[in-house]
């Protein structure tokens, strides 16, 4: 770090130039978009398919805990939370990999509709000693020949 003098303006207008940036705000709009994906996906594996499972397998998870010891103050184990939890970062995550793969598919489809159509050309060969002059020229630059108009 340099001296002291100018440090707090370099600072504040470093940190200004950093939080301006596209992708910073590209992120926390993720991180929100994300936070309210994640109650999407809570609820749907609360309130959805929990109880699905619960009927095949006779047990809410949600509901599942192991007491650890006998006194009324003792610890206690919520592994149905635990799996109910597992159960939502699998479901998040495909859906997650769902969404990605449609939007490469979706991008690479739309990439191949927007291919240009090759540039025209800008040079040309010379007839006579075969150096790349303009696609203009009447005559060459290299060998000063007089050049057809149809030469290429």
């Amino acid at each position: 770090m340099s001296g002291k003098k100018g440090n707090g303006k370099g600072f504040i207008a470093e940190f200004k130039k950093f939080i301006m940036r596209g992708n910073v705000m590209d992120m926390a709009v993720g991180v929100i978009v994300g936070g309210a994906f994640t109650s999407i996906v809570t609820s749907l594996n609360q309130d959805i398919l929990s109880p699905i499972l619960g009927l095949f397998g006779g047990t809410d998870f949600s509901g599942l805990y192991v007491v650890m010891g006998e006194e009324e103050a003792a610890p206690v184990l919520h592994y149905g939370n635990f799996i109910t939890a597992v159960i939502n970062f699998l479901i998040t995550a495909f859906v997650i990999f769902l969404l990605l793969k449609a939007i490469n598919a979706v991008s690479s489809k739309i990439g191949r509709e927007k291919k240009e159509a090759p540039e025209a050309p800008t040079t040309k060969k010379c007839p006579f000693c075969k150096s790349e002059i303009a696609i203009d020229a009447t005559r060459c630059p290299h060998c000063t020949s007089q050049l057809e108009e149809s030469a290429q």
